[in-house]
């Protein structure tokens, strides 16, 4: 946990603060000329109720009940049938406290720690405005909670998000009032019992200070601003599995040159074009010659006639292409030498990997227009009404406390829906790459699913791509908008509402199957990768001996040795055997085989059928860190 304390002034609280705050234990500390604003709003409400003027959610009700004013006494103490119970303080007092205690209803499990710290952060940052009319006292005991580590427990679902997310910020600030629950040193226990723990006393709200912790925007800020946090690391994390799986096809990369992207520059996808290029930088494997590479042949006992190559878990070979199957190629047969092996005659790649700067580009670009969006409002004041008491020119109490619509969260719903809908894309196509490297009439001369299977017993990586579309389904049938469905509140006072906190959820919880899918195809595309290298190496040390017999051993479909063609055949081999000798090692780009080091320091390659159950949570661990992107700019 870090010791770093990071200043609220309101004005300049960035995502990566929030992430510093809400997942590594940063602290908080107040801006003390900012504090000054705060005080002046704070006086000016108190100076404006003494007066008696009406002022909406401090002498007038909520919602619906706008049009109730508050009476110098209460009403109820007039009632027949007995005493009532007892308040302590005034009916402004009461209204504040009973706004609170009766809007914390929401259900579900609580939200991780995470997202609780992130909320009570950005709930400081936006009171610290001094457009709220809290008091400078509840404002400190509000940071207290959350360097004192008192995580209010507040339950997932229940705000419509719009008059702010009323009722989760109602369970935040309850445990202010010494209500409601809490978990302190990890154990859940009452509010009460946590402030007392901490060393807080309770507060008793003043005007308006109900209205400005419990409307707000807070909760969809604080876990769309974490889901963006993870789904940068898994937008990074799906370029490099596409590098992998580009490496472990040998595949194409001038899909990916700058001059390309420039003829079609959006921003994302120009970024993505530039960042496979560099992952792929170093790369031995890409844009191979076809000849070169050979196909995966299942391993025999007499495969091998060298010891030195007895280690191979597989044997290799090619098709001969003999010159009466060349009319009409003879353009390409001038480039390449006639072998059919791993690599189909093929300019350009599947979709999958061809269109990875198109897909991911697009998935990148919703991601940094919801950024846009959210570094807008970690600095936005977001409740109701706001109040200017410096304002000219002010003829009446409503020209400086104006009853306004910024707890409205549809610019935050909107682009959560647009961040949804791209969430499945990116598992989609990278779904479509694993299934394309277990496939053998798709994977280009790699082992069915992944494996040797010499006894036909072997599974190998069937099963992982299973789960890959699984999950892509799953995600699929969560993408739909909430935003597009709003449920009418408060007696239809409140007659249009965003849903943006079900939106920023449903992206939180999204992130997390986004990154298995990404896991499953990193997984995969290793195993890929691995078969890859070691079969063109083998051919290459294989070729190295200068023994072109030993190569066209290896060859399918040569003709008969008193065939007229058969010196053509000798020729054509021994320039294969040149070409694969004169090559130097086969490897995968820098940064790729920087990620297949950290994977195999964790889990092996499988040479034969064993319990996945282990490789998969660790695979999934791996990604869920960032460890396998960490030092990798978006």
């Amino acid at each position: 946990m870090t010791q770093e304390s990071i200043l609220l002034d309101g004005r300049s609280l960035t995502r990566a603060q929030v992430v510093t705050i809400a997942r590594h234990g940063a602290s908080i500390r107040l801006d003390e000329t900012q504090l000054l604003k705060v005080k002046r709003a704070a006086d000016f409400l108190a100076e404006k109720v003494s007066c008696g003027e009406p002022i909406y959610g401090v002498t007038t009700g909520f919602g619906s009940n706008a049009d109730k004013l508050l009476g110098a006494h209460r009403v109820r103490d007039e009632l027949p049938g007995g005493n009532p119970e007892k308040r302590e303080g005034t009916l402004l007092e009461e209204l504040q406290h009973n706004l609170i205690i009766t809007h914390a209803v929401c259900v579900g499990k609580p939200f991780s720690v995470d997202v609780v710290r992130a909320m009570l952060a950005i709930r400081v940052n936006t009171l610290m405005r001094g457009h709220s009319g809290i008091r400078v006292e509840t404002l400190r005991s509000l940071a207290e909670l959350l360097n004192r580590d008192v995580i209010p427990v507040i339950p997932e679902k229940g705000s419509v998000g719009a008059s702010g997310d009323l009722a989760p910020l109602s369970h935040l600030a309850i445990v202010l009032l010494g209500g409601g629950e809490a978990f302190y040193a990890g154990e859940r226990i009452s509010g009460a019992e946590a402030l007392r723990r901490a060393g807080l006393e309770p507060v008793r709200l003043s005007f308006k200070e109900g209205l400005a912790l419990n409307n707000g925007t807070t909760q969809m800020l604080a876990t769309g601003v974490l889901a963006l946090a993870t789904l940068e690391t898994l937008i990074k994390t799906a370029d490099l599995a596409a590098a992998m799986t580009l490496d472990a096809f040998a595949g194409r990369t001038r899909a990916y040159a700058p001059e390309v992207h420039a003829l079609r520059p959006h921003p994302g996808q120009v970024d993505t074009a530039a960042r496979l290029l560099a992952l792929l930088n170093g790369s031995t494997l890409a844009d191979i010659a076809y000849h070169l590479v050979p196909r995966f042949r299942p391993w025999l006992a007499d495969s091998w006639a060298d010891p030195a190559d007895q280690a191979n878990r597989f044997d290799i070979g090619w098709d001969y292409v003999p010159a009466t199957q060349r009319h009409g190629k003879e353009a390409f047969y001038a480039r390449f030498l006639p072998f059919k092996g791993g690599k189909k005659h093929q300019p350009q790649d599947a979709y999958c990997l061809r269109c990875a700067p198109q897909v991911h580009g697009a998935v990148r670009d919703a991601w940094m227009q919801a950024c846009r969006v959210f570094d807008i409002e970690l600095n936005a004041v977001t409740d109701n009404p706001l109040v200017f008491p410096d304002a000219e020119n002010a003829q009446v109490i409503e020209d400086q406390v104006i009853s306004a619509g910024h707890f409205h969260g549809m610019p935050l719903a909107l682009a959560m829906s647009y961040v949804k809908a791209a969430i499945p894309v990116l598992a989609s196509i990278s779904e479509r790459r694993t299934a394309k490297l277990v496939d053998p009439a798709n994977n280009d001369g790699l082992p069915a699913f992944l494996i040797g299977n010499e006894d036909a017993t072997d599974s190998g990586f069937m099963i992982v791509q299973y789960t890959a579309a699984a999950l892509v389904n799953d995600l699929a049938t969560r993408a739909h908008p909430a935003s597009v469905y709003s449920v009418p509140t408060s007696a239809n006072a409140e007659d249009h509402v965003s849903m943006g906190a079900n939106e920023a959820r449903h992206v939180l919880e999204m992130t997390e199957d986004l990154g298995h899918v990404l896991a499953m195809e990193i997984y995969t595309a290793a195993q890929a990768l691995e078969y890859r290298q070691d079969m063109l190496n083998a051919a290459r040390s294989l070729a190295a001996r200068g023994d072109w017999q030993a190569i066209a051993g290896k060859i399918s479909g040569a003709p008969r040795q008193d065939s007229p063609h058969y010196p053509q055949f000798e020729t054509e081999v021994k320039a294969l055997m040149a070409a694969l000798a004169e090559a130097g090692d086969f490897h995968a780009g820098q940064p790729v085989r920087e990620a297949l080091a950290a994977l195999r320091a964790h889990i092996s390659f499988m040479q034969r059928d064993r319990a996945m159950d282990g490789d998969v949570r660790l695979v999934c661990e791996l990604v869920a860190s960032g460890q396998l992107v960490a030092g990798q700019s978006l």
